[in-house]
């Protein structure tokens, strides 16, 4: 149940606010669209990429242990933090 917790808190706190909710409330704003369709297709794109993450992550642990696996994904966040403060 700990890693459930550390889970949720963790991805719920990072999709505050990112580009996938900002695009969600798009969408949602359109009064054309029906909001539980929106919600749907929100819903299930984010159960998708998490289920690529686990399989990719469980893939991965096959051939590289865990510190690795760690300090890459570290390496990616500074890379895209650095690419989002320089970019235009």
């Amino acid at each position: 149940m700990k890693i459930f917790i550390t889970a949720f808190i963790t991805i719920f706190l990072a999709e505050l606010g990112d580009k996938t909710q900002i695009a969600t409330l798009l969408f949602a704003a359109n009064k054309d669209y029906n909001k539980w369709i929106i919600f749907s297709g929100a819903a299930l794109a984010l159960i998708l990429t998490s289920a690529i993450g686990v399989l990719l992550g469980a893939a991965l642990s096959n051939y590289l242990n865990e510190k690795t696996l760690k300090i890459i994904g570290g390496a990616g966040f500074i890379v895209v933090g650095i690419w989002t403060l320089f970019s235009k």
